[in-house]
């Protein structure tokens, strides 16, 4: 079973159990039955997956389940709850905010959640659980409980606080959705908690910008029976940095625009509500603009700053020109077959391909290469997209697509760029999509850069698209950045083929090519940092943003030059201006850490590391040098010593305060092991499995008396985790022994002193 469908299945076994809770006196029933073990209970096929940020108390004694303000005749519940059922606690208040910069939407929820399920003379942990959007990245999270604060920070990898043979901790449910654990609460307490995150502002063809978030919360967080009014917040603040007029395009939920300057607009929302939200967020707008346009933007570090130097921001956006030409394609689809690749990963990849070829024109080109151990190609030569050349692509991919095999990207890659060498008058494209590492990635980078600086032609534009955990997204986001392309990655199987679709169709809609910026020439070349380094392509329905670092002056106007589907060139006038209320730093900041990455990985390059760890720890924005924890605040007033707080960071037994570390926020450089053994894709369930004694202290009953070993009863209950084979062999084995009287024993020896 998957952690998801183990979390789904706990929150519904902690429905069923919160019917033990009685809002009133009146609803007591005398005749009412304990509820069964979550362990026996039905199951249903609906997903309890949240989708706004909730908390939950996690029960593993279901004896402690009660209205904590109105006190019930509870029938005694034996047993415990193996997993812990997990009951989604009452909210009380929510608050949304958002302030959307360039292509960046910055979000802070802030929301207070009610215990109503436990009897105020017991506790129960807490998690949190917060779904984040397109690309969501966890900036911090405060969680206040009774007279306890804790908060998040970003450590260095070598910080003496964190305990790394320790167990549990926070992670990822699955992709882009975080869970946290946090201290006990008491029955009928609140649990107050501030969540941060960054996502991307979504942009489409026609020009429109949408902002959503996951803001939908289900019914049964309404509290009942309790008196109090239910405020909704949400504060939305645009500063789109364009200058321009924007247009309102629409809003889920009823704002009302608080003020307007410029392109800086604020809306709230604030309401007393019967229920919360049941939709999610989203709100869209666009900028009047017939064309392409877009600015420079400036600022200076701030003190804080450890890079002192001065910081730019260049954009540029499509608009909606429906007449502006898009560049004849010629397409190659470069397919990891790998063994690793079978069942839905492959499949979803074949169903992709076959639809972005349908987006391609007659006088467009293509063609299909496969590779595992060995090379298989569609066509020896590129061929035109008609209909008969798809459909027969199609039929050519539901035979030859077979996973199976190891993993060789450097010789496809090398015919596949040959095959591209004399291509005039279209955008050639490499589409790579694999789920595995390889030895040679570096030599497979240094060769590809050798190669196209030498090609006098269009130069092949490199896009890559990483399946999972199992392959090195640094190096498919180099090699991304080398071949002037797009870099995508998916960790859900679910989404791969839409993610891929709207990948490709991103990658391959170019409108402007081979641009270049004059604003540069005057500037210190040892001082001047820019990332990515090589310009992409101006694309339909893609937002180009390159930003860097530099020492010096620029001038004030700025023109961005390239070239134009018939082969003509264009000027583009850029506006510089002075960034204001704006945190250039903070917008690029995830970006900034992944492309200096990159770089670290490629040329091993250790002072790259110690900058990546400075941007990491100054932004509070995890990498692969750093680690997020979750800390208790220090209550202590007194100043006594800070030798003395030392100390009482490093307590350990009851009152241990040690950090809680939060796992999958750095996804690696790729695991060979497993790329070479054809291991099945992992696909982001990085919450870390729990150790070996963590999971016998959860076993209930007699277990916790008989040291080393388990009795009878308890391997039985064992037996609804394992397999339907082994579950009537291991019974048809115990009935067996029942007959010589073993259960008996076991239940009268053993067994005589459990709480269970």
């Amino acid at each position: 079973m998957s952690y998801v469908d183990e979390f789904s299945r706990s929150v519904e076994d902690g429905l069923k159990l919160s019917k033990r809770i009685y809002t009133s006196p009146k609803d007591q029933r005398a005749t009412s039955a304990p509820p069964r073990h979550p362990g026996l209970m039905e199951r249903s096929d609906e997903s309890f997956l949240p989708t706004g940020p909730m908390v939950y108390a996690v029960i593993s004694d279901p004896g402690i389940v009660d209205n904590p303000d109105v006190p019930s005749y509870q029938p005694y519940v034996y047993g415990r709850c193996d997993p812990p059922a997990l009951i989604p606690l009452q909210m009380k208040e929510i608050e949304l905010e958002m302030e959307c910069v360039l292509d960046t939407v910055f979000v802070t929820v802030r929301g207070r959640w009610w215990v109503h399920c436990v009897t105020r003379s017991r506790a129960c942990d807490c998690r949190i659980v917060v779904p984040m959007g397109e690309q969501g990245s966890i900036l911090g999270v405060e969680v206040e409980v009774g007279k306890k604060s804790y908060a998040t920070e970003v450590v260095d990898l070598a910080d003496e606080r964190i305990d790394h043979s320790k167990s549990g901790g926070g992670g990822f449910l699955k992709p882009h959705m975080l869970y946290l654990p946090t201290a006990e609460a008491n029955g009928g307490s609140d649990v107050f908690a501030t969540i941060k995150w960054s996502q991307k502002l979504l942009y489409d063809e026609e020009g429109q910008f949408t902002v959503h978030i996951p803001f939908n919360f289900p019914t049964y967080v309404n509290a009942s029976g309790k008196i109090f009014v239910k405020r909704e917040k949400i504060k939305l603040k645009l500063n789109s940095g364009i200058g321009k007029e924007v247009i309102l395009k629409g809003a889920s939920h009823p704002l009302k625009e608080k003020a307007r300057q410029g392109g800086n607009m604020t809306f709230v929302y604030d309401e007393a509500v019967e229920n919360w939200s049941t939709k999610d967020f989203n709100f869209s707008y666009s900028v009047h603009a017939a064309d392409v346009f877009g600015g420079l933007l400036l600022q200076s570090a701030s003190v804080q700053d450890y890079d002192q130097r001065d910081m730019f921001c260049l954009f540029l956006i499509p608009g909606n020109n429906k007449k502006r030409k898009v560049f004849r394609r010629e397409v190659v689809f470069l397919i990891d077959t790998s063994g690793s690749m079978q069942r839905k990963p492959i499949e979803s990849v074949k169903n992709a391909v076959f639809a972005s070829l349908l987006e391609l024109t007659d006088q467009d080109f293509f063609n299909i290469v496969s590779f595992s151990d060995e090379v298989c190609s569609f066509s020896t030569c590129l061929v035109p997209a008609t209909e008969e050349m798809v459909e027969s692509a199609n039929q050519w991919m539901g035979t030859n697509l077979v996973a199976k095999g190891g993993t060789n990207i450097s010789r496809p890659f090398n015919e596949v760029l040959a095959s591209l060498a004399n291509t005039k008058g279209s955008i050639p494209h490499i589409f790579l999509i694999t789920d595995g590492t390889v030895e040679d990635e570096r030599n497979i980078c240094a060769n590809i850069q050798t190669t196209i600086s030498n090609t006098k032609s269009i130069v092949p534009r490199i896009s890559t698209f990483g399946i999972g955990l199992f392959c090195n997204h640094y190096f498919l986001r180099m090699l991304a950045s080398i071949g002037r392309g797009h870099y995508d990655a998916e960790y859900d199987p679910d989404s791969i083929e839409s993610r891929m679709r709207a990948w490709f169709r991103r990658c391959s809609r170019t409108t402007l090519a081979n641009m270049t910026i004059d604003a540069f020439n005057n500037v210190d070349d040892s001082e001047f940092e820019v990332y990515p380094q090589n310009m992409p392509d101006i694309s339909a329905g893609c937002i180009t943003c390159i930003y860097g670092r530099y020492k010096g002056e620029l001038p004030n106007s700025v023109k961005a030059k390239g070239c134009l589907a018939d082969m003509s060139a264009i000027e583009i006038d850029l506006k510089v201006e002075h960034a204001k209320d704006m945190h250039l730093e903070k917008v690029f900041a995830r970006r900034h850490i992944d492309f200096l990455t990159a770089q670290a990985w490629l040329y091993e390059n250790k002072q790259l590391e110690n900058k990546i760890t400075k941007l990491s720890i100054q932004n509070s924005v995890p990498s692969e040098y750093t680690h997020m924890i979750m800390l208790q605040k220090d209550s202590v007033k007194d100043d006594t010593s800070k030798a003395k707080k030392h100390e009482l960071n490093k307590r350990t037994g009851p009152e241990e305060r040690l950090p809680i570390l939060i796992h999958g926020l750095a996804i690696g450089f790729g695991n060979l092991t497993a790329t070479r053994d054809n291991m099945p894709i992992n696909f982001g369930e990085l919450k870390p499995p729990e150790a070996l004694d963590v999971m016998f202290t959860k076993a209930a009953g007699c277990c916790g008396s008989v040291a080393d070993c388990c009795c009878c009863m308890c391997l039985i209950r064992g037996c609804s985790k394992v397999n339907d084979q082994c579950f009537i062999v291991i019974t048809q084995l115990f009935t067996a022994l029942a007959c010589l009287g073993c259960l008996e024993c076991c239940s009268e020896v053993c067994c005589c002193s459990s709480d269970s």
